[in-house]
């Protein structure tokens, strides 16, 4: 029991980062992003080739590219990569808003929404073109799970440090996101645009300045989101559309709008996606994001933090 709560609680965390990101881009934006999941999958890829770029340019070992740290499978590289990753996924989201989103932002929220569903099959075949449909790996370092409780407990908990960096770094870069969004002047003004754009326009916040804003912080969360399944699981040029339905359900879950809703409603996907592969098999893993989905839309349809309409 305690080993199916961790599993969910890792694929949750990744799920919370992604749905954190499609949740600011509804709340600002006004509209679902169906292309938000290929940020995802272009952030682990950016931060694939970032690593052979390290490599080809001699600034790690030949013989240890990815200099793994122990415990972890990886090392420094990783990191580095992680941070050009999402600058790179940042200027990517701003390029499809500049070219697509923008000019349509007159037309309405359905329209806007279609033209989403286009630029989610441009955006996945281009990097199916640019990587090929091959599964990689950042590393082929094998790691050990760590026995953290033993068998004689509710059947044990192992655990690896890679799984343990993911829920920690996760944890720690929510904390963060709180203390941007009540703090800073940026995050203040993110939430006024969020709650009332008009109003926030006579205040003097410019309405595109927060597009902007929500786009860039929507895809540095995606691209790291889109990195820890790289670390944890494989990349592959499917991940954004394998995750898109529980990045949904967790949106809905939470409350759309809500940054907290996001992440508890990611991890409650998380688990129950770990439950159902525990339960049922594998093959229903999906099955059971779309159940959370269909449970909450009947009945709680504002999801557990939403605002009454």
């Amino acid at each position: 029991m305690l080993q199916w709560i961790a599993d969910g609680l890792v694929i949750g965390s990744i799920v919370s980062l992604g749905a954190i990101g499609l949740t600011l881009t509804f709340a600002i934006l006004r509209f679902s992003n169906f292309g938000h999941g290929e940020l995802l999958a272009w952030g682990s890829y950016l931060a694939f080739s970032a690593l052979a770029v390290f490599a080809a340019l001699g600034l790690t070992d030949p013989a240890a590219p990815h200099a793994p740290v122990a415990p972890f499978s990886f090392g420094w590289p990783l990191v580095a990569a992680l941070l050009i990753a999402a600058a790179l996924t940042a200027l990517l989201a701003l390029a499809i808003d500049a070219l697509l989103f923008r000019r349509l932002r007159l037309q309405g929220s359905i329209t806007l929404v279609i033209a989403s569903f286009g630029a989610a099959l441009a955006v996945r075949n281009g990097l199916l073109f640019t990587y090929g449909g091959i599964p990689r790996y950042y590393s082929q370092e094998l790691q050990i799970a760590v026995p953290l409780v033993p068998r004689s407990v509710w059947g044990g908990l192992r655990i690896t440090p890679d799984q343990l960096f993911v829920l920690g770094l996760t944890a720690v870069t929510v904390v963060a996101l709180h203390w941007f969004l009540t703090k800073s002047t940026l995050g203040r003004s993110m939430r006024a645009t969020a709650d009332n754009r008009e109003l926030a326009r006579v205040a003097g916040i410019d309405p595109e300045a927060m597009h902007r804003a929500a786009w860039i912080l929507g895809a540095v969360l995606a691209a790291m989101a889109g990195v820890f399944a790289g670390l944890t699981v494989q990349l592959r040029p499917t991940l954004g559309l394998d995750l898109l339905l529980p990045l949904f359900a967790a949106v809905i879950l939470g409350g759309i709008g809500s940054v907290w809703g996001a992440v508890v409603g990611g991890l409650v996907v998380g688990l129950a996606e770990s439950l159902a592969v525990a339960w049922i098999g594998a093959e229903w893993r999906a099955a059971a994001a779309f159940v959370v989905l269909t449970a909450m839309l009947l009945v709680r349809p504002r999801g557990l933090f939403g605002e009454r309409a």
